[in-house]
């Protein structure tokens, strides 16, 4: 097998390179805290979608900063007591999918949220303002604002928990019985919402993304999906004075760092010739899980469809409803 990475068994034992701040867990406590205090304001607004099993909502949500943050919501048309429900996280600077990509797990008896990433392909708002440059990424923008608390995907990653908690308190939804899934991006953001809200009950993120930093640089792999970190460097610090700083700044949105916050049960699926996200930065995330957890591999697969993990994700979720 060809190797764009380090060998299986080298990977088994990786844990990262990148820094992790020393305030890294009151960061995030204080994040969930603003959280806590945040009017969401939720809406949910009958969609002009219609099928005869289930009913479609556009949901809002006032996020923190004050941004309007939508989601795709569906729930069956008819409900016996509590129904299991899955979040789902889309890639980066797409949008939460066609209604009817939701309609197998509403045929299951599952209510489905889908987030639509604030300033991406969707219609959520992004009010945040940071002072430093906000070209090219969402990674860097608030990486030269000197207050960390600006870093655009700490706000993100607070919209999944946000997304999960108004999910959980529906009164026809078992707050036990939830789970989250997603590939790229929408796998970073699938392990940012497991660390910060434990009671989910289960994930599958797919090659995420977000993770390991200072790895990918390493491997000169800083393009595509990380195409950002090279341009920020090139204009705002090319003589890398500041790297050291910077990489640690990121370790705040670093979905590695939020891992051994993990309960949740965990199947990854990570291709081993992906080099956008590079399988030792999915695995520096991985390997740090404490939680019950199954690693699926594909050898000869990179950032792509990866066959039968859709169908192995859904009989994931459905044991939830055992």
């Amino acid at each position: 097998m060809p190797i764009v990475d380090m060998p299986v068994k080298e990977l088994e034992g990786y844990l990262g390179s990148s820094p992790k701040p020393a305030d890294f867990d009151a960061y995030w406590e204080k994040a969930l805290a603003d959280l806590d205090a945040q009017d969401l304001n939720v809406q949910f607004v009958p969609a002009d979608f219609h099928t005869a099993n289930a009913e479609f909502y556009d949901l809002f949500f006032t996020g923190v900063g004050g941004s309007r943050i939508h989601a795709k919501f569906v729930k069956p048309r008819k409900i016996e007591g509590k129904c299991p429900a899955v979040l789902q996280f889309h890639g980066y600077t797409g949008d939460c999918g066609d209604w009817s990509s939701k309609l197998n797990y509403v045929s299951e008896g599952f209510v489905v949220a889908a987030l639509d990433c604030r300033g991406q392909g969707g219609i959520s708002e992004d009010q945040a303002s940071v002072r430093g440059t906000t070209y090219h990424g969402m990674i860097i923008r608030g990486l030269d604002d000197p207050d960390p608390e600006k870093l655009h995907y700490r706000n993100v990653y607070l919209d999944t928990v946000a997304l999960a908690r108004i999910v959980m308190a529906l009164p026809y939804v078992d707050e036990t019985r939830v789970g989250a899934m997603g590939g790229s991006q929408g796998g970073g953001l699938t392990m940012a919402c497991i660390g910060l809200e434990p009671r989910i009950n289960r994930a599958a993120p797919v090659y995420p993304f977000l993770s390991d930093y200072k790895r990918v640089w390493d491997m000169d792999l800083d393009q595509k999906a990380y195409e950002e970190l090279r341009s920020f460097f090139r204009h705002h610090d090319p003589r890398h004075e500041r790297e050291d700083a910077i990489f640690e700044k990121l370790g705040y949105i670093d979905v590695a760092n939020l891992a051994p916050r993990v309960k949740a049960t965990v199947k990854m699926a990570t291709g081993l010739m992906d080099d956008v996200c590079p399988p030792s930065t999915q695995y520096a995330a991985y390997n740090r899980l404490t939680c019950e957890k199954t690693h699926v591999l594909y050898p000869d697969f990179g950032h792509e469809y990866l066959p039968g993990f859709d169908d192995i994700t859904f009989q994931f979720m459905l044991e939830m409803k055992k």
